[in-house]
C-alpha cells in the first residue's frame, strides 16, 4: 500500500484526536472589550448585531443579522497598512494566504505580568527562552502569554487604566524593534487589547510594536485566549481574518493545531 499523504495523515490525526484544535479566539459580542484612545482621536466601534429576521414575518424560515464592528475589535489581525510606517504595504485582503498558516513559539510571562501589569519583555528574555527551547520559528509567530485573557469579562479590568493610562504587559521598544527587524517571525500575537504594552504611548518611539512590526511588513494578532493550552514549541497557528479590501485589519478566527500523545 502507498504511504498515506501528508494531508491524509493530518485528517486522520484530527479525527483520531492525536491532533487537537485549540480555539485561540475570544467570543465576539457587544461586551467584547475595545481599545479606548484619548477623546481627541477617532474611536473604534463596539460589536453590534442588528436583527434582519428571526423566523418571523420579516423572513419566516431564516434567521440572520447585520453587524457593525471596528476592524480592530475583539480577536483580530493587524495588517501592515494599519500603521503609518506600513502605509504603502499590504492591506489585510492582500496578505498571502500561505502566511496565514504558520508555526508558533509560545513565551510564558504569566507570573511576571501577575506581579507587574506593566511588565516588559526584553530581548534577553527571548534569548533565554531560545536557549531552552531552540530558535524562534522561521516564518512563524511569537505568541506572548501573560494570563491577560482572564480579564476579558470586563472592559475596565481588561484595559486596566488609571489617570496615567492603561497598564498592560508587552514588549520593550528594543525588543519590539528586534522582533520586527532581526527575528525570523512574521508577527506577534498577544492576549491584550493591542500588540503594544499599555504605556507604549510614552515610549520612544511611541507604540513600537505597531511602528516596527507594520513597517517591517509583519503582522499582529490580538486578544488571543487559551494560550495556556499550547506547548512552547511545535504547534501550528491558523489565522483567518476577513479579507476586507483596503482594510487595515479584521476580526479573525484563530486556531492552533497541537499534537497530543
Amino acid at each position: 500500500m502507498p504511504e498515506p499523504s501528508v494531508l491524509a495523515s493530518l485528517v486522520s490525526g484530527l479525527r483520531g484526536g492525536s491532533i487537537e484544535v485549540v480555539d485561540l479566539t475570544s467570543p465576539l459580542s457587544s461586551s467584547t472589550p475595545v481599545i479606548q484612545l484619548p477623546p481627541e482621536f477617532g474611536q473604534t466601534a463596539v460589536f453590534e448585531l442588528e436583527e434582519i429576521s428571526r423566523y418571523d414575518v420579516r423572513g419566516p424560515a431564516w434567521y440572520w443579522n447585520n453587524f457593525r464592528s471596528g476592524e480592530h475589535t475583539g480577536t483580530h489581525f493587524d495588517a501592515p497598512n494599519h500603521w503609518v510606517t506600513g502605509k504603502d504595504l499590504s492591506d489585510v485582503a492582500s496578505v498571502p494566504a500561505r502566511r496565514l498558516i504558520a508555526p508558533a513559539a509560545v513565551l510564558d510571562f504569566t507570573a511576571e505580568a501577575r506581579e507587574n501589569p506593566d511588565f516588559l519583555v526584553e530581548v534577553e528574555h527571548v534569548r533565554a527562552w531560545e536557549a531552552e527551547n531552540g530558535p524562534l520559528p522561521d516564518g512563524g509567530w511569537l505568541l506572548l502569554r501573560t494570563g491577560w485573557d482572564a480579564r476579558a469579562h470586563s472592559q475596565e479590568a481588561f484595559l486596566n487604566a488609571d489617570e496615567n493610562g492603561p497598564h498592560t504587559p508587552g514588549l520593550s521598544p528594543e525588543c519590539a524593534r528586534w522582533v520586527a527587524q532581526e527575528s525570523p517571525v512574521i508577527g506577534l500575537g498577544v492576549e491584550t487589547v493591542g500588540t503594544d504594552a499599555g504605556r507604549a504611548h510614552a515610549f520612544d518611539p511611541a507604540f513600537p510594536c505597531h511602528s516596527s512590526l507594520m513597517g517591517s511588513d509583519k503582522y499582529g494578532l490580538t486578544q488571543l485566549r487559551n494560550l495556556e493550552l499550547l506547548p512552547p514549541t511545535g504547534c501550528v497557528v491558523i489565522a483567518g481574518p476577513l479579507p476586507i479590501v483596503t482594510g487595515s485589519g479584521a476580526p479573525a478566527r484563530v486556531l492552533a493545531l497541537v499534537e497530543r500523545s
